[in-house]
């Protein structure tokens, strides 16, 4: 399962999820899915994630053991 801390980098910014969203070209509807653990973001959208969060891809998402 693929875990994330991108709610809590964006409460720490300030961001909303349409925020964060806008920023990355997603809809909100898709930060909460990534926040939640539903959706799992490309590679690109992970890339675009970490870089307006300040963290590398590594700190911001990761595999959990199932």
């Amino acid at each position: 399962m693929l875990s994330n801390r991108v709610k809590e980098l964006r409460a720490r910014y300030g961001f909303t999820q349409s925020e964060l969203g806008k920023q990355v070209d997603v809809t909100r509807q898709t930060i909460a899915f990534i926040e939640k653990g539903e959706f799992s973001p490309s590679i690109t959208l992970a890339l675009k994630l970490a870089k307006v969060l300040k963290v590398e891809v590594g700190d911001l998402f990761w595999l959990e053991e199932e």
